[in-house]
């Protein structure tokens, strides 16, 4: 893009719509003009945005009609089915945070530091945000299966409530305080762990474990590592933390391979055990980068490590993903 794009943020009023204003105020991401847009119930409130007032239009059929170059969505599967669609027709170039593109063909799948080629593959013109807790993972594993090759990826997730938006962050809350709320949740999440994210699918996954599975293949563009998953809820408001279980055809050097992911962009190696320096939920949150730690050999198999994984799932694995594609799209 030569000039500065027309930006629209879809979504603006929800958890990660919020953050997407933050991380473009914090980046100084260049536009022309600037489209707030989300449903009906918040149209017409004010945002402000680098200390401008922005009026929040309703999203319909005819909000592209306007010239925008870049949408960033976070609305939901429903509604990026129906409108990212529409604006690509305009000749929007969609980012959209939802699940609904994730696996399309005709969609990339795209983590910037990992495979940033994808985004010219856009033959929709939508590029889809992965889901949060695959997101954090692909660094490390990007970092690792160039240099070692992997063969098997065991995830075990812990995953915080605002990935659930504001109402699993209210039951937290209330929980915490002594009532017990289900707005987000079938059970209480306070003083609980729930190995239930997403709906439970016929194969006994549930459907956030099958997109931890199939994403990863389409992220590392390789279906022949083998990949499995677990992921549970638990009673932490921000930041997602992962044991992560890797499996290599070959070899490797402990040391080497600690560098290797310290020189990956993007991560941070937290790895000091003897004076209790490890990835913490408290500090990854409100932070853009992926944190590392617990990096020890896995004893029970040939080539293998563990690792813990943690970062903020409404930055990293959402909002500043989402405006990192958006930096690409400008670079083009």
């Amino acid at each position: 893009m030569n000039k500065k794009p027309n930006l629209a943020v879809v979504g603006a009023t929800g958890v990660v719509g919020t953050t997407f204003l933050k991380v473009l105020e914090e980046e100084d991401f260049p536009f022309d003009n600037l489209y707030i847009m989300a449903s009906a119930r918040s149209a017409g409130k004010t945002v402000t945005f680098k200390g401008k007032d922005y009026i929040v239009e309703e999203l319909n059929e005819h909000s592209f009609d306007k010239p925008i170059d870049i949408a960033l969505f976070s609305a939901g599967g429903s509604v990026s089915a129906k409108y990212a669609p529409i604006a690509a027709a305009h000749g929007v170039t969609v980012v959209d945070n939802s699940s609904q593109w994730r696996m399309d063909p005709d969609v990339p799948l795209v983590v910037p530091e990992v495979n940033p080629e994808a985004i010219k593959n856009r033959k929709k013109g939508i590029i889809a945000n992965p889901n949060c807790s695959t997101i954090q993972a692909m660094l490390p594993l990007k970092a690792l299966h160039d240099k070692y090759k992997i063969k098997r990826v065991v995830y075990s997730t812990y995953q915080a409530v605002s990935g659930s938006g504001m109402k699993g962050i209210q039951d937290l809350k209330n929980g915490l305080a002594g009532h017990d709320t289900n707005l987000a949740y079938p059970h209480p999440i306070a003083g609980n762990c729930l190995p239930h994210i997403d709906v439970f699918e016929d194969n006994g996954y549930t459907k956030e474990e099958m997109k931890m599975i199939n994403e990863t293949h389409k992220i590392l563009g390789d279906d022949s590592i083998k990949v499995t998953a677990t992921t549970v809820r638990v009673p932490v408001f921000g930041a997602h933390s992962e044991s992560i279980n890797v499996e290599f055809y070959n070899d490797f050097d402990l040391d080497e391979l600690r560098q290797t992911l310290a020189d990956f962009p993007g991560v941070i190696v937290q790895d000091d055990p003897a004076n209790n320096v490890y990835p913490l939920a408290r500090e990854a949150e409100g932070t853009n980068e992926v944190y590392v730690g617990r990096i020890r050999r896995d004893f029970s198999v040939d080539y293998g490590i563990n690792m813990w994984v943690v970062a903020d799932n409404i930055r990293k694995g959402a909002a500043t993903n989402t405006v990192q594609i958006a930096e690409e799209l400008i670079k083009e």
